[in-house]
């Protein structure tokens, strides 16, 4: 062990961040990257798309799955139903996308649907939009990492046992490249997302030309019946809007766009509402194109398996209905068939990238507004978010775990917090437009007559319309999910939301009242009449010799070095050593029969405070820094835990004086021992220390004597 000497040809500033990051952190994430590359991370349109639409692309896998699914539990007639909800969620898709396009125009910098209702209905709902958003990017990492697997066990089945392992290793995956940075990720996530779209273009395509030819495919359980279940007419109502609220799965990520508006490259607004309707624009024909194909194939998809007659659940998993679709359009194990699969299981895995982009964006929104910890608003090495994205990635794995990634079952808590924010930020837009109107009337007659004044009352009546379909829409949506979801477990969702925004309004609150208890004032002084310095003394060894140094050579009035005896032959040893080392410190005993440290050093501290006034206490406390996590649990961080206590008795600052073992070049990439020629023992010579010694004394006079304690030498 020996002091931390750097090499003297250095200055202190120019140890290289890459060199001090551990190797593995670098191996995951890549070296650090500085902030004047912010722009660099900054998405152009073509990578914007897979980053930011990926959820609402993917969702096009399972929305007409989910759809179909609760039909079937009235009957194969039931089916006849589908083409008429699947329309009504493409036109519910159209409204909700043309009204974001305004939501960005108006609001461009990133708080989405929670900026729209802070600004226009208030704090609460505010915090509510923000809560309902949050618990839905969980669910939507949930749901599709859920859905990924379920394709991946159609295509194969042999993997079924393993469904929550390789749901939790996904998410894990997800997490280190978005890490990584938004530019890796985008190009990570581009490929799957344009495969996905183009293989599911094609298989659609190519459906309705073998239709057309008098060649339809046919689904692997077009064969089988179905145990129907006997409905009166409210069920058989209900049934059609759950299956509605189901296939309203689709329009999930399409917030997401106006929430990453700041990573768009300029011009920010008009790239992101692009980016919005091309994503709107897909989904609607992979939607409508896929629930088609699936109808015309005869895909029977049920909510429990064995409903289906002649159907062996017991050996079997059921296909998804992505797979039978394929295998009906190209054969079962075709090179086609796979390509689809695995398309369709990489974009819903990466699906959850969208929600690894909104979740923390937002939080770093609520955390700059005081509504979550500031620990959000700080960019990791790779200029992202990592905070967020770490709380994200093991929240939906505790989600995962919970409901065993079970997707029929995730999929009844999903969508309910998009639509609260979807209905919550379209009613704010419509304030926002109709103040804006009131503003442009209260212009004088020659303001008004302005071409870009009549522009903008254009504009704003526009936005007053389509916000306010929007919202009418929304609220009426979110009505029927609610009645059709609330007892299938979308209650919890309804719990957490009030929940998360109490603790978010308490959050907001606390630093509120922080920053009144801590603001400068002109009549808050911290007066002191003297500057004492305290080097706790265990056994005299290099760091404590080095924190003797470092006291002296901070030149304070008082100089005490102070040792707590719990064993009273070590106590005998340290006072020999002391002696014959000549250290120009007093030295002072204090016992402690209970075998405790720092309430016997903050009893000395106030006795002297009391019998000498408000003095300014330096606590010098030596402490280890060590290069491998198991060396941490081998040294006690006493002095972490000391400093802990010391620090709630006033006057007192703590200084923890550093000592770089060998190991801790992994972490500075350097040794910690002295170069070549300097002095190894580590002790300052005699001369040294008397030379600090004597700067630091007064020459008025002699020091006064120290406190009192139960033992003094």
């Amino acid at each position: 062990m020996s002091p931390a000497v750097a090499d003297e040809s250095r200055e202190p500033g120019d140890e290289s961040p890459i060199a001090e990051s551990p190797i593995a952190k670098r191996l995951l994430i890549g070296d650090p990257l500085t902030s004047e590359k912010l722009d660099e991370q900054l998405l152009p349109k073509k990578m914007a798309l897979p980053i930011f639409a990926s959820d609402a692309l993917s969702s096009v896998a399972y929305a007409p799955q989910e759809l179909l699914m609760i039909l079937l539990t009235g009957g194969l007639a039931f089916l006849a139903f589908s083409p008429w909800i699947a329309a009504a969620v493409v036109v519910l898709l159209i409204v909700v996308v043309v009204s974001y396009r305004q939501l960005i125009k108006a609001y461009p910098s990133g708080g989405g649907d929670y900026e729209v209702a802070s600004k226009n209905l208030g704090e609460i709902p505010g915090v509510v939009v923000a809560s309902a958003l949050l618990v839905d990017y969980v669910l939507t990492v949930a749901v599709s990492v859920a859905s990924g697997v379920d394709n991946i066990i159609s295509a194969l089945p042999f993997l079924n046992s393993w469904r929550v392992e390789l749901a939790i290793l996904f998410v894990v995956i997800i997490v280190i490249v978005n890490l990584r940075g938004v530019r890796e990720a985008s190009t990570v996530f581009a490929i799957p997302t344009y495969v996905f779209i183009g293989s599911v273009a094609v298989m659609i395509v190519v459906g309705l030309a073998r239709m057309a030819l008098g060649d339809p495919p046919i689904a692997s359980s077009a064969q089988y019946g179905v145990e129907a279940q006997d409905l009166g007419q409210v069920a058989v109502i209900l049934l059609i809007l759950r299956a509605f609220s189901s296939g309203c799965s689709a329009l999930t990520g399409v917030e997401a766009v106006s929430n990453g508006v700041p990573a768009f490259r300029k011009p920010k607004i008009r790239n992101a509402q692009m980016t919005l309707t091309l994503m709107g624009g897909i989904a609607i024909c992979l939607f409508a194109g896929l629930t088609l194909i699936a109808l015309v194939s005869g895909v029977h998809y049920a909510e429990n398996p064995c409903d289906l007659i002649g159907f062996d659940c017991a050996n079997n998993p059921q296909p998804s209905l992505m797979a039978q679709v394929a295998s009906a359009t190209f054969g079962m194990g075709s090179i086609p068939f796979y390509v689809i699969q695995a398309a369709t299981a990489l974009v819903l895995l990466l699906a959850a990238n969208t929600a690894f982009n909104g979740f923390p964006l937002l939080g770093s929104v609520l955390a700059r507004d005081g509504y979550a910890p500031k620990g959000l608003n700080t960019r990791g090495d790779r200029l992202v978010y990592s905070n967020g994205m770490i709380i994200l990635g093991l929240a939906a794995i505790a989600v995962l775990i919970v409901y065993q990634a079970n997707l029929t079952t995730l999929i009844q808590l999903y969508i309910i917090g998009v639509f609260v924010s979807f209905s919550l930020g379209q009613i704010g837009m419509v304030r926002h437009w109709k103040r804006s109107l009131r503003n442009l009337r209260g212009l004088s007659a020659e303001a008004a007559a302005q071409a870009s004044a009549a522009y903008e009352r254009r504009s704003a009546l526009n936005g007053l319309v389509i916000n306010t379909a929007g919202a009418a829409l929304t609220i009426l949506v979110l009505v029927i999910v609610t009645i059709t979801k609330f007892t299938h477990g979308a209650w919890l969702v309804f719990l957490l939301i009030p929940i998360l925004a109490t603790l978010m309004v308490g959050v907001n609150r606390y630093y509120r009242d922080v920053e009144h208890e801590i603001e400068v004032d002109d009549e808050t002084h911290f007066g002191s009449s003297g500057d004492v310095a305290v080097i706790l003394v265990n056994r005299l060894q290099k760091p404590i010799v080095k924190a003797i140094d470092y006291a002296l050579a901070a030149k304070h009035e008082k100089t005490f070095a102070v040792h707590v005896s719990t064993n009273k032959e070590e106590t005998a040893h340290l006072q020999a050593q002391w002696t014959e080392h000549s250290i120009p410190v007093q030295l002072v005993i204090i016992d402690s029969p209970y075998r405790t440290f720092a309430s016997p050093v903050a009893g000395f501290i106030k006795e002297y405070r009391k019998k000498h006034g408000s003095a300014v206490v330096t606590v010098y406390l030596p402490q280890y820094i060590v290069g491998h996590w198991w060396e941490a649990i081998l040294h006690n961080r006493r002095a972490r835990r000391i400093a802990n206590q010391l620090m709630l008795i006033h006057g007192v600052s703590i200084n923890l004086v550093p000592w770089l073992l060998d190991s801790s070049e992994l972490i500075y990439g350097r040794r910690s021992r002295p170069l070549p020629g300097q002095q190894r023992s580590g002790l300052p010579s005699q001369a040294t220390l008397q030379q600090h010694h004597a700067r630091a004394t007064r020459p008025a006079g002699p020091p006064e004597p120290a406190p009192k304690a139960p033992h003094t030498d």
